[in-house]
């Protein structure tokens, strides 16, 4: 028994300690399959341009880094950073799809205490906008503010009366008034400019170019001052071939003061010629010095009207060529005729502006013969005024007559008339 027993017991140890380490291996075998699972489903985050599974899942960590950075690397460089059109796999979108939610944040919820009200955030006004409101009223402000001082300084002369004027008293001239009124208007709306205003009123005689600047020269001296209106008549003011020095002195000194003073007080003097066509050429330079654009302010706040008989031929040969015209068009193109008359005549006409007087017709007579009759105190007898109207000479094409010498020998057909009386 003892020797039974003496061999017995080692072999129920062996089983025993076999039995204690036979629950090591299942252990490390679970934990290499639960090692092997996470590599797994890692692997399946790392995929190829070409969408296939990465092969070294299995490998060692080491080389898996490496492939991973090389892999990474590859998909950096092949990868287009500019549009085109290829149509991107499944893969791809789900990949893009992923790197997106992972940058996306979470917004964080607002937490308010339980024990109390939940109130929205406070806006508080900004006092930017209120600076802007303030400035855009500002700058309408100062637009209808300078509206209205063009408004009133177009008022203060008055140009409205003046039209009318010119529209009672001068006949057959509707294009010329309507021209010198729109240029009056626009220089006038301002005091300061970049040039003087020269207006040049040409055509024949008698058709009411020196009558109009009478017209003009009242109406300025009873707006403003006499000491701002200037007639200048040549025949009168410079008579003598020999004192034509002493004319330009003249003349200088008379515009040099007129100007100054009207400066001082913010007004416009104007300064009408008559009889251009007999002044001198050395006073015609002189004149025109005072239209030369680089002058002090003063020169350049001026209106010039020169008057005269130059193109006067061309108009009445122009007008009698193209009496069924229309007569829109007659401006623009007596213009260009009349400048170039000018132009070989002097270079001061180069600046102005060409106002044409074209020929009047016997109704235009007519109106001249009533209205001076009227102002020396005539019955305005209708047959009486056909009768003086008849004893002047007419152009006459298609049954309408044109006066030749206008309405220059009215004023001596009344006077011969109260002679008789």
């Amino acid at each position: 028994m003892d020797g039974t027993d003496g061999v017995e017991l080692p072999q129920t140890e062996a089983e025993a300690s076999e039995r204690k380490i036979s629950l090591v291996p299942p252990l490390r075998a679970a934990i290499r399959f639960r090692r092997r699972i996470r590599n797994l489903k890692k692997s399946k985050l790392q995929l190829d341009l070409s969408g296939r599974k990465s092969a070294d899942s299995t490998k060692p960590s080491m080389f898996r880094r490496q492939f991973s950075t090389e892999s990474r690397s590859l998909s950096n460089f092949e990868s287009p950073k500019f549009f085109n059109f290829d149509t991107p796999t499944l893969e791809k979108v789900a990949l893009s799809t992923l790197k997106r939610k992972k940058k996306q944040r979470k917004s964080r919820p607002v937490l308010y205490p339980g024990n109390c009200k939940k109130y929205l955030p406070v806006e508080h006004k900004s006092k930017a906008k209120r600076c802007l409101i303030l400035f855009i009223g500002i700058v309408c402000f100062q637009i209808l503010n300078a509206i209205e001082n063009l408004d009133d300084n177009v008022i203060k002369y008055e140009l409205d009366g003046l039209e009318k004027t010119m529209q009672r008293e001068v006949f057959g001239q509707k294009i010329a008034i309507d021209k010198i009124m729109v240029l009056l208007k626009d220089y006038l709306a301002t005091h300061w400019h970049n040039k003087p205003l020269v207006i040049s009123m040409n055509g024949p005689s008698g058709v009411g170019k020196s009558h109009m600047g009478r017209i003009l020269a009242k109406h300025f001296r009873s707006v403003e001052e006499s000491d701002f209106v200037l007639q200048y008549y040549v025949m009168h003011n410079c008579p003598n071939k020999s004192e034509i020095a002493t004319c330009e002195a003249e003349l200088t000194d008379m515009i040099s003061d007129m100007v100054t003073r009207a400066e001082m007080e913010e007004k416009i003097p104007v300064f009408i010629f008559d009889e251009m066509e007999v002044m001198p050429p050395s006073l015609l330079d002189t004149l025109q010095n005072h239209f030369k654009l680089n002058q002090s302010n003063e020169f350049l706040n001026a209106i010039y009207i020169l008057i005269s008989n130059i193109g006067g031929n061309e108009v009445t040969k122009y007008f009698l060529q193209n009496v069924s015209s229309d007569t829109l068009n007659v401006p623009q193109e007596l213009h260009n005729i009349i400048q170039s008359s000018l132009r070989q005549h002097h270079k001061i006409w180069d600046v102005a502006e060409i106002v044409p007087f074209t020929l009047l017709e016997r109704s235009h007579i007519a109106n001249c013969f009533l209205d001076e009759l009227l102002r020396e105190g005539f019955y305005p007898d209708n047959s009486n005024i056909e009768n003086l109207a008849g004893q002047l000479k007419y152009y006459t094409i298609r049954d309408k007559q044109y006066s030749i010498t206008g309405c220059k020998q009215v004023v001596a057909k009344v006077n011969l008339l109260h002679a008789y009386t």
